[in-house]
């Protein structure tokens, strides 16, 4: 089985450029005018196609999204290697992107929060992190 995940936004730049240039996934691919829509793709390389894969779609049209984000409205991201997690804490302060203390003591405890673009919660969980 594979899995998409796909929310409308009127900031498809702006969604783009935080999920590649500073979380570090790649743009799998974009469409325009599939039914009113332009949207991308977005994952790890070589995912998209894989019967594992998976990958985040974002569309905008003429409709407006309405958002409602509440504090439990996570998308989370496992970084395999310390490295990773560090390249990507360097890149969020590189471009000045605040950090926010998450609702749930786990996500407190073991990672760093972030706000997206759309203000949905984004949660960079440390390898080095406990495991239980």
């Amino acid at each position: 089985m594979k899995y998409r995940q796909a929310r409308h936004t009127n900031l498809l730049k702006p969604i783009v450029d935080f999920y590649t240039q500073i979380i570090g996934l790649k743009l799998l691919g974009e469409f325009e005018s599939h039914e009113g829509y332009d949207g991308v793709f977005i994952g790890q390389e070589n995912s998209f196609n894989k019967n594992d894969g998976w990958h985040l779609e974002f569309t905008v049209s003429w409709e407006q999204p309405l958002h409602r984000p509440d504090e439990d409205d996570l998308m989370v991201f496992y970084p395999e290697t310390t490295e990773e997690y560090e390249a990507i804490l360097l890149r969020m302060q590189i471009a000045n992107i605040k950090k926010y203390r998450p609702k749930n003591g786990y996500w407190q405890r073991n990672g760093i929060a972030v706000l997206d673009p759309d203000n949905f919660g984004v949660i960079i969980v440390n390898p080095d992190r406990p495991k239980k």
